[in-house]
């Protein structure tokens, strides 16, 4: 049976981005598996598409498996450089040297 998107799951999955230190970043298929649902990584972005309504969470911090920012959040990129996070020629976070290690 499917697990139908609720309060707890939200936050289940926002305590996990919030655990993403300063200057690092996670992809949505990482904190997928950090909450045990491996193949949840477009239910995170769905849930940080939602996270205003549920506090202040470094959404800015999950990027795609590929180090892409979110289509139309326009400040992510912004926010990741003021943490230091490096990025690619081709705009993409450089994973190799900013992805956080669990």
């Amino acid at each position: 049976m499917k697990r139908v998107l609720d309060d707890d799951l939200a936050y289940e999955i926002l305590s996990a981005v919030g655990e993403i230190p300063e200057g690092r970043v996670a992809s949505y298929g990482q904190i997928a598996d950090l909450i045990g649902r491996p193949r949840g990584a477009r239910l995170v972005g769905k849930v940080l598409s939602m996270a205003e309504f549920y506090g202040d969470f470094p959404c800015h911090r999950v990027v795609n498996s590929s180090g892409r920012t979110a289509p139309g959040f326009f400040d992510q990129r912004m926010l990741l450089e003021a943490e230091g996070v490096v990025f690619k020629d081709n705009g993409c976070v450089d994973m190799k040297k900013c992805r956080w290690q669990r």
